[in-house]
Formats: structure tokens, sequence, C-alpha cells
């Protein structure tokens, strides 16, 4: 690599990583308990469990009509209306229920039904508590909303263009040492560099794939809006002058209905008319696979709410694929707890990477400093001495 290329890819890594480390010291450090926000929320009681069944149910427990898991939901609050209600892919003994003023209300209320008797456990923390409610946060949009959602996203850009460009340059800076050398004995600051460059390589692939996924998880938002002005609008285009129901058919039958129609696939949520997944005349059942891979995937199968027929069901388009996949990759929640292990060693040390890499930027603007003191105060003595003007033109004499 000539001199030049090598100043231009180091000013690119320079500046690429100066602007986004401290955003990405605030994702790896929100990031960390995000990792293991399931067995936190256990040790803080947050977690809701289902109680246990006596012994001759518990062999073969029995399926409450979700009807009658919603009526429970919904005599907490009789004046709210059903917005979604869904379960997690490893508890399938509770409903998680969701009642809100309206369709699209932020402040809406949780509450955990059991599956099996259709009995409410509890009201759940929201988010998880309010710890983890900050973390998630400061984790997705720094509490900016859609802005900063899109801010953090240009962030893990900046990112993915120090890594590269950090790549480039480990090989020229490396060639005379062997892999993983980490030099004692000379200047702190060359040891953290030789740390920092161990690092880096060794977290490449992981800190790319975290934070190309990170990117396209900031893209929720914009590509759901994107589904719903293509996709959805021509699954609903023969409704488009329709009345709203008048009369709703019992969710349960509706969602047997798209079971039946996607075998070998189980319910993931249902969004209720009027929500951002449904429209004003459908319920929106949203089904997933029974395998580690595909129960990430859903299938939407738009439900009739007045008649409770399918009017359509279809694959969910490439983009929104990517953005399924990219969600439980970028948490490590594929490979459970081995998994959530190594992506929280790998985040501790791209925290040292990032600091690292800060460190060494201000350790260098500070031996510059001191250089250019030293450098002035030696051309001061070698100076000579000022003297008066008269002597110095009787000297030209």
């Amino acid at each position: 690599m000539s001199n030049t290329s090598l100043r231009r890819w180091s000013w690119i890594h320079k500046w690429s990583s100066l602007v986004c480390t401290v955003f990405m010291l605030l994702l790896c450090l929100t990031g960390l308990p995000l990792i293991f926000h399931h067995e936190i929320g256990h040790l803080l009681g947050n977690d809701v469990e289902a109680p246990t069944l006596a012994p001759d149910l518990a062999a073969n427990p029995p399926r409450a009509n979700l009807d009658d898991v919603i009526a429970a939901g919904k005599a907490l609050y009789p004046g709210k209306i059903m917005m979604y209600m869904s379960q997690e892919i490893d508890e399938p003994a509770i409903w998680n229920v969701t009642l809100g003023d309206h369709p699209t209300d932020e402040h809406y209320k949780p509450i955990a039904v059991d599956a099996r008797t259709a009995q409410v456990i509890t009201e759940p923390a929201f988010e998880g508590g309010a710890f983890m409610s900050t973390m998630l946060r400061l984790h997705v949009d720094m509490f900016a909303g859609l802005p900063g959602m899109l801010f953090l996203g240009f962030m893990g850009l900046l990112l993915i263009v120090a890594i590269v460009s950090g790549v480039v340059l480990y090989a020229p800076f490396m060639r005379k040492l062997d892999f993983g050398t980490v030099r004692e004995g000379r200047t702190e600051r060359l040891k953290w560099l030789d740390l920092h460059n161990l690092l880096g390589i060794v977290t490449l692939t992981w800190a790319l794939v975290v934070g190309a996924t990170g990117v396209i998880n900031t893209l929720a938002d914009v590509l759901l809006k994107v589904w719903q002005a293509t996709e959805i609008a021509a699954m609903l285009e023969p409704y488009k002058n329709a009345q709203p129901p008048v009369r709703m058919a019992p969710v349960d039958a509706a969602v047997k209905t798209a079971m039946a129609a996607e075998p070998g696939m189980q319910v993931a949520f249902i969004a209720f008319p009027g929500t951002p997944f449904a429209s004003p005349h459908h319920y929106g059942v949203f089904m997933r696979g029974d395998q580690a891979f595909s129960s990430r995937l859903y299938k939407p199968v738009l439900i009739d709410a007045e008649s409770g027929a399918i009017t359509d069901h279809r694959d969910l388009p490439w983009y929104l694929t990517a953005l399924l996949i990219s969600q439980p990759l970028h948490f490590g929640d594929y490979g459970g707890g081995w998994m959530k292990f190594l992506w929280a060693v790998l985040d501790i040390a791209t925290i040292v990477v990032l600091g690292s890499g800060l460190y060494l930027w201000i350790r260098r603007g500070r031996s510059a400093k001191a250089g250019a003191r030293a450098d002035s105060e030696a051309e001061s003595k070698a100076a000579p001495a000022a003297q008066p003007a008269l002597a110095r033109s009787g000297e030209s004499r």
C-alpha cells in the first residue's frame, strides 16, 4: 500500500471511529443487560410464570377458549378494547393480552392470562421493569423516537466503515509482528495499541454481524410502514369502501381457521381490527414455524372480523424477513445460554476496543502537543539572544 493510500485509510478509520465511538459504547453497555433480559427479569421477579397445574391436568394440559381468555383480561378494564394477544415461543401456557383505549394506544395495559384455565395471572411490569425499560429505550432510540433510531442506524454504518478500514490498516501495521503480539516493556500507548488491534481483529466478524443487524433493526418502523403501504394495502383493496364490521366473529374460531390454512405453524400473535398490523375489517393472525429458524418468521393470515373467513394470506416480503432474522441474531437469542454467554464476552471485548481507541487518540493528541512544546523550547534555546537594534546595526557595519 502506498503512503498516500495509507494516509487516506488512516483518516477514514480515525474519523469514522471517533464520530461513532461514544454512541457505540452506549449501545454496547446497554446491550449487555439486554442479552440476558429473560434471566434478569426472572432474577428481579418481573418474569411471569404460569401456575402449576394439578398432576392429573399437568399430564395433558387443557387449552382455554380464546374468547374466554379475552373476557378474563377485559374484566379488569371493561372500558378498554383489545389490541393484541400473543404467546412467547417458550411459554405456550400464557397469553399476553394487550388492552387500550383505542387501537393505537401507546399507554396500553398488558395482562398475562393462563392459556389453560383462562384465569388472570398478573399484570406484568412494563417492558420488564424500570431498569430494563430504560436500557431498552436507550439502546433502541435514546428516548428520541424515530429520529433517534435513524441516528443510531447512521452511527452503525460508521461503525461498519471503521471496521472495514481497520481491517485494511491491520496488515501493513502488523506485518512485522506475529499474530496476537502485545509488546510488553515498551510504552503504555504501544501496549494498548497492540491490544486494540488484537481484540479488534478477534471481534471482527461479531462486530460486523451485530453492527449490520443493528442498522437493519433501526429501520423497523420505516420497513413496517412500507409493508403496510404496499402489501397490506393490496390485501385490503376489496375492503376499500366497506363499512366497519357491526358484529365481531369469535376469535377462537378465527384462529382455528388460520391454523387449518397453515398446517405445521403456530400462532405468534393476533392483531385486532384497527391496529397497525390488521385493518378496521380484519383480525390479523400472524403464524410462525415450529423450528428454531422458522419460529422467527411470521406469515400473516387476514380473517374477516365479521364473517370469520380468510380473505388473504401470504409470505412476508424479503425486507421484513431480513428484519425478523436480524432481531434475535442481534442479541444472540438463537443458541440458548451458551450463545448469550459468547455474545456477552464479545460485547465486553468490543467495549475494550472502543475504549482503547478513544484512549489512543487522546494520548496521541497529548504526545503531539508535548512534542510541539519541546520543539518550540529547543528552537528558543538555539536562537541568538535579542540585542538592541543599534548594536545589530553596528555589527552590520
